[in-house]
């Protein structure tokens, strides 16, 4: 059996500002940084073998702080912007009330919120799915079918692909589903990648 566990990032700078934040790289801020180690406190006791992060330092300073907060003994992590958040496009940087203000909150609601509707120039959850599940199937899964157990800190639509993945979810389950900041989801495989369990911790 392996055990997969995920995370999205503590709060940045941006989410503090309410922006879009999408690729810009923008680090964490205070409650950030607690919310990793909150993180942190819960996986303590796990043993990993691999440790995975976006390549964006939102992701990859919560996954340090979190292995440290753990004790968690020093791992390389593998760091691949397959699993950075989804891009906005031209969103990025935007106010989200001033966004709703210009484009009406219906609008932004769909860009935000649809499976498969792009904001300008940026990429739909579709899209992004069509990044992270190529590279987890390719560089993630045969660790797991090996009995290997990963840790996974990214990001909210990163994580919606990954989860509607793993848990077959439809598009509009997995657009209703709402990923804490620093929550990590503990996953439980069986040799064929079967589901056994799926669970916050």
């Amino acid at each position: 059996m392996a055990q997969l566990v995920i995370f999205r990032h503590g709060q940045s700078t941006w989410n503090l500002e309410n922006k879009f934040t999408g690729w810009v790289d923008v680090d964490l801020t205070p409650k950030g940084i607690e919310e990793a180690k909150n993180a942190g406190s819960k996986i303590k006791g796990f043993r990993f073998d691999y440790a995975y992060a976006s390549a964006l330092k939102r992701a990859q300073n919560t996954l340090a702080i979190a292995l440290e907060t753990a004790g968690h003994p020093p791992l390389i992590p593998f760091f691949h912007k397959a699993l950075n958040e989804r891009m906005y496009g031209d969103l990025q940087g935007l106010d989200k009330t001033e966004t709703e203000k210009k484009y009406g909150p219906e609008q932004v609601k769909i860009w935000r919120r649809s499976f498969d509707v792009p904001p300008p120039n940026g990429e739909s959850l579709k899209d992004t799915a069509a990044r992270v599940i190529p590279y987890f199937e390719a560089e993630i899964i045969p660790k797991l079918k090996a009995g290997k157990n990963v840790v996974i800190a990214a990001h909210g639509n990163s994580l919606r692909a990954l989860i509607m993945y793993l848990e077959k979810m439809t598009p509009e389950q997995i657009l209703e589903f709402e990923i804490g900041t620093g929550q990590p989801r503990l996953y439980e495989l069986d040799n064929d990648l079967k589901l056994i369990s799926a669970k916050n911790l």
